[in-house]
């Protein structure tokens, strides 16, 4: 399986956030307070969905399932001039992404495993200290095996380590 290589263009979304570690996992309380209220946001993009996770430095190269990072779900706006109570708002900088095209259960994290294992320490990049995320777009049934989505990983290139 092989990326595609993206720069991405801002994003400004909105959405509600928790604290979460991959052993203590909530994405589903999370997205069961989010989604029903997903109708309240107005200039939406898209009917799509964003999973982003934002990982503390040095997540992966130190990696602990019991370690804590901030879990969103969001959709993407195009601007922030109505924000609904209890959701916040967060922009997604300009940034080089690996962007997978997944097809398959979003319980199953071999594909995760697949990237930080196997493609990734094969590749010329590294993981940059940015939000990860997954695109939710209409192909998406969550934990389905016929579920698609994009999942996107923000690198840099490797000769810019010793520059860091």
């Amino acid at each position: 399986m092989h990326p595609r290589i993206e720069e991405l263009e801002e994003k400004k979304i909105i959405g509600q956030s928790i604290q979460m570690s991959l052993i203590n996992n909530k994405t589903g309380q999370l997205w069961g307070h989010f989604a029903p209220r997903i109708k309240e946001i107005q200039n939406r993009v898209s009917e799509d969905k964003i999973s982003m996770q934002i990982y503390p430095p040095l997540y992966y190269e130190e990696f602990n399932p019991s370690k804590a990072f901030e879990k969103w779900a969001t959709v993407e706006v195009k601007d922030f001039e109505n924000i609904p109570n209890g959701m916040q708002s967060f922009v997604l900088e300009k940034g080089l992404y690996a962007v997978f095209e997944y097809k398959g259960s979003s319980a199953d994290n071999s594909i995760f495993q697949y990237i930080f294992s196997k493609w990734l320490p094969n590749s010329i990049y590294l993981v940059d200290d940015r939000p990860h995320f997954e695109v939710l777009g209409s192909k998406y049934k969550n934990n389905d095996p016929e579920s698609e989505e994009e999942i996107w990983i923000p690198i840099r290139a490797q000769h810019n380590k010793d520059h860091a």
